[in-house]
């Protein structure tokens, strides 16, 4: 039931861009997108998804923490059996260093991710793995820096071996609990799009029929892939079940969902294809990924948070400032809001200072901004410039609608050479398959401003797909630094 009303609060919220498409498409389309009985109860289980995904979340925190203190009881067991009660605070000293190392090393090579949970075998190699990468690290880095003098190498390495053995033990034992208590919640969710004649017998899956839900692969209409994306972003694999025709359409809307999804294909065991996938006794062939995996979700939202929560406090009398400027020149509120496609194409409401006059703003973005606009304010002109009218956007960062980096979201109406965006590249829908960013790899290359051609469109749109492809938490934070140097730029108008 609390599914159902936060849907109901979700549809009032987009009114605005409901009647921005009542132009846009035909009265038949409109009348399928609407919420009805079957949808909105699917939005419960959808809530018992997010549940199960908060618990393998915590499953994860606590098999991260279950490693920690095996090695940390490691080494000081070591030091106690090696120096007869004694603490070494020299070895002790070498193990608080050795965990941040390990604790890297094992999150980057998913250690702590679902084939951990399930496999204790899988989770023991990979952590010890990276604790023996930690170790020959930290002894090249004291040999290096000539600070391994006091270091007992015997108290060391047995604190490594010890810790190994703790590891494996820690990790059996956490896997018998997990699977005892928690083995419904460690299942794959599988979502399936019937789009063609089906019947699961798969217990563990959710079947959607399109048909009678009013779903469809409509890439030109954004309150669908709300709707799709708002289905499948819970799911760790979506399967659509679809006739040949349809596929290509499903396939871009997998994608630029960003989740794992897959086409089923029967037709694929005339020529004896094994090596794709398999469900309910024929083949499928994975179409899409989602663009980061869990633990470098992680790790990105990490660095988010570590650096939004001081920006803000450190730039709330900046902010303060600007909204009183914003209030004494014009009447209207301070905030200017309006709804724009974030990661999985699901609407979110992005906040900026306004920077124009109140009855003159463009809440579907159908007008570009351009260099002497006259809907914009003297305040509005000396914020866009300085890039201070973004500044509000870090509550979305904050609320996890946004990150610090990523593809820039735009406005639903915005067009490039006269055309929607997504009539001129149909790619633009992959950039959704993480979420919008703050600042982005096209802006710190001098993409911005009007787009009065399609060139200012790909050029964006070639740049995030880079960053989509190439992601690492370093080339975030090299963004981050170049974006301090292009806050002041000749298109932030």
């Amino acid at each position: 039931m609390s599914g159902l009303f936060h849907m109901e609060a979700s549809v009032a919220s987009h009114a605005g861009s409901r009647e921005f498409f009542v132009n846009l498409q035909s009265a038949e389309l409109r009348a399928a997108q609407s919420l009805d009985a079957p949808f909105a109860a699917g939005i419960g289980r959808e809530a018992g998804m997010r549940a199960d995904e908060r618990i393998r979340l915590f499953l994860y925190g606590a098999l991260f923490l279950t490693d920690m203190m095996a090695v940390s009881l490691g080494f000081v067991g070591s030091n106690l059996i090696r120096h007869g009660g004694l603490l070494s605070l020299t070895n002790l000293a070498a193990a608080v260093a050795l965990l941040p190392v390990f604790a890297g090393i094992a999150i980057n090579s998913n250690a702590y991710g679902m084939e951990a949970l399930r496999n204790a075998a899988f989770g023991i190699s990979r952590s010890v793995l990276a604790l023996l990468f930690a170790a020959a690290t930290l002894l090249f880095l004291t040999f290096y820096l000539k600070a391994s003098m006091e270091l007992s190498r015997a108290v060391f390495g047995m604190g490594v071996a010890t810790s190994i053995v703790a590891i494996a033990v820690g990790r059996t034992i956490f896997e018998r609990i997990v699977l005892r208590n928690f083995r419904q919640s460690l299942i794959n969710e599988i979502i399936i799009v019937d789009d063609a004649p089906f019947a699961s017998g798969d217990p563990y899956s959710l079947v959607y029929q399109a048909d009678y839900l009013g779903l469809a692969p409509d890439v030109r209409n954004p309150l669908m892939l709300d709707k799709l994306g708002r289905l499948m972003h819970s799911a760790d694999r979506v399967v659509v079940v679809c006739s040949k025709e349809r596929r290509e359409q499903w396939t871009l809307i997998l994608q630029s969902a960003g989740v794992n999804g897959e086409l089923n294909a029967p037709e694929m065991s005339e020529i004896g294809v094994t090596e794709v996938g398999r469900f309910e006794g024929g083949p499928t062939f994975k179409v899409s990924a989602g663009a980061l995996s869990l633990h470098h979700r992680i790790m990105k939202r990490l660095l988010d948070l570590a650096i939004t929560v001081p920006v803000l406090v450190a730039l709330s009398p900046v902010m303060l400032l600007t909204a009183i400027a914003i209030r004494l020149e014009s009447p209207g509120g301070v905030f200017f809001k309006q709804e724009r496609l974030g990661r999985g194409n699901r609407l979110f409401l992005v906040y900026k200072f306004r920077s124009m006059r109140a009855e003159k703003c463009d809440e579907n973005g159908d007008r570009s901004t351009g260099r002497d606009d006259d809907r914009i304010t003297r305040v509005g002109q000396f914020i866009r410039r300085t890039s201070i009218d973004e500044l509000p956007q870090l509550w979305n960062v904050l609320r996890g609608e946004m990150s610090l980096v990523g593809p820039r979201p735009h406005a639903l109406g915005s067009r490039a050479g006269g055309a929607l965006f997504w009539d001129v590249d149909l790619r633009y829908w992959y950039r959704h398959a993480t979420k919008p960013g703050l600042t982005g790899l096209a802006q710190v290359r001098g993409y911005r401003g009007s787009t009065d051609h399609h060139s200012d469109l790909t050029n964006r749109l070639d740049s995030d797909l880079e960053y989509l492809s190439g992601w690492t938490l370093w080339r975030d934070i090299y963004i981050i630094l170049l974006t301090v140097r292009v806050i002041i730029h000749r298109n932030a108008y």
